[in-house]
C-alpha cells in the first residue's frame, strides 16, 4: 500500500508521490513531484498487495517483467523515443523496481471513450497519423531486439500539447532473438491468432505479430469498433481464461474469420476515397499468418502515406 506524501528514493533523485493514476495486475501508477527538478512525473511501482498475495512464480514473472521494461527504456538514447515514453529515473522501492516517466495526458482507451460517450468520432486523418507514429514505436522496439505483444489503447498516451502519441508499459516485451514458444502474454482483445490460439508447445509469436494488433487498432479507430474475431477472443477469455482457445475452438469447430466481408466494407465506406491503400494495408496487417504480414515498416508506412494523401492529409508522421 503506497500513501501520498510518501517519498520515493530512486537513483536520480527522490519523489513525492501525490495521487494514484492508473493500476494494473502487477503495478501502480502514481502521480508524483520530483524534489530535485521541476514538475511532476508518473512514478510506477510494483502493487505491493498483489504481490503479497500472489504466488511465487507469479511473483517472479512480474518482477522479470518490471525488469525487462526498466532495462529495454534505459537501452534507448535521450533523443531516440518521440513515439514512446520516456524513462526519468529508475531505480529500487523496498527492494523491488520503481520507474519514473515523462507525465503525459491519459491513455488513449479513456480518450476515445469520452469521445464516443459524447458522439464524436475520430477523423479518418488522424486515425491514420495516429497509426503512423505507433508503426515508428514499434519499428524502434524492433530495431532494438524486442517484439511488444501487448499494443492496444491503454498502453498509448497522448501529449496533447504536441499532438502526438507514445508507447508505453514494455513489460510483455520479449526478444526476437529467442523464437521459442511462450506462455501467455497481453490482451485478447488485440491479439494475433498465433499469439491467442497455442500450438502443442505455446505462443508462437514474432515481429509480425505487432503488426496483427496495429491492423486490429486501425480498425478500432477507423470504424469505432471492435473487429469481431477480437470481441470473440476477448470475451472467451473473459468467461474460460486459459482455456478461451481451445473452448472458442471446440464451439466453432475453427478459428473465427479475422476480417469479415462487412467489416471491410465499413472500413472502406469510412476512409472514402482512400479506401483502396487502405484497405489493402488493413489485409496485410490483419493476415492470418504473420509470413504474408507487411515484413517491415516501411511497408506500413508506405501505405499509409498513399492513404492520406487521397484523404489530403499531411504527411502521416512516422511514414516513410
Amino acid at each position: 500500500m503506497y500513501d501520498a506524501g510518501t517519498v520515493i528514493s530512486l537513483t536520480g533523485g527522490q519523489y513525492r508521490l501525490c495521487a494514484p493514476l492508473a493500476g494494473s495486475a502487477y503495478g501502480v501508477v502514481w502521480r508524483a513531484d520530483s524534489l530535485h527538478a521541476t514538475g511532476a512525473v508518473a512514478l510506477k511501482l510494483v502493487n505491493l498487495e498483489q504481490m503479497e498475495r500472489a504466488p511465487s512464480t507469479l511473483r517472479t514473472r512480474w518482477l522479470a517483467s518490471a525488469t525487462t521494461e526498466i532495462a529495454f527504456l534505459r537501452g534507448l538514447a535521450p533523443w531516440d523515443g518521440r513515439h514512446i515514453v520516456r524513462l526519468l529515473d529508475s531505480g529500487e522501492h523496498l527492494g523491488l523496481p520503481a520507474m519514473a516517466l515523462e507525465m503525459l495526458d491519459g491513455d488513449l482507451a479513456a480518450y476515445l471513450a469520452a469521445q464516443a460517450a459524447a458522439g464524436r468520432t475520430i477523423a479518418p486523418q488522424r486515425a491514420l497519423d495516429w497509426i503512423g507514429q505507433v508503426n515508428q514505436a514499434l519499428a524502434k522496439v524492433h530495431a532494438s531486439g524486442w517484439r511488444y505483444l501487448d499494443l492496444k489503447p491503454g498502453n498509448l498516451l497522448l501529449d496533447h500539447a504536441a499532438d502526438t502519441l507514445k508507447l508505453a508499459d514494455f513489460g510483455t516485451n520479449r526478444r526476437l532473438d529467442d523464437l521459442r514458444a511462450h506462455t501467455y502474454a497481453g490482451t485478447a482483445n488485440w491479439q494475433a491468432p498465433e499469439q491467442f490460439f497455442p500450438d502443442a508447445n505455446g505462443y508462437a509469436t514474432e515481429a509480425r505479430t505487432d503488426y496483427f494488433a496495429l491492423g486490429a487498432l486501425l480498425y478500432y479507430l477507423v470504424c469505432g469498433r471492435l473487429l469481431r474475431f477480437s470481441s470473440a477472443c476477448g470475451q472467451a477469455w473473459q468467461t474460460h481464461g486459459r482455456e478461451a482457445a481451445a473452448t472458442l475452438l471446440a464451439e466453432r469447430r475453427a478459428r473465427p474469420p479475422v476480417l469479415q466481408l462487412d467489416e471491410a466494407t465499413l472500413f472502406a465506406g469510412h476512409l472514402g476515397r482512400a479506401a483502396v491503400p487502405g484497405l489493402a494495408l488493413l489485409r496485410r496487417l490483419l493476415a492470418d499468418s504473420p509470413a504474408e504480414r507487411p515484413q517491415h515498416a516501411l511497408e506500413i508506412s508506405r501505405l499509409l502515406g498513399q492513404a492520406a494523401s487521397l484523404l489530403g492529409a499531411p504527411s502521416i508522421r512516422g511514414a516513410a
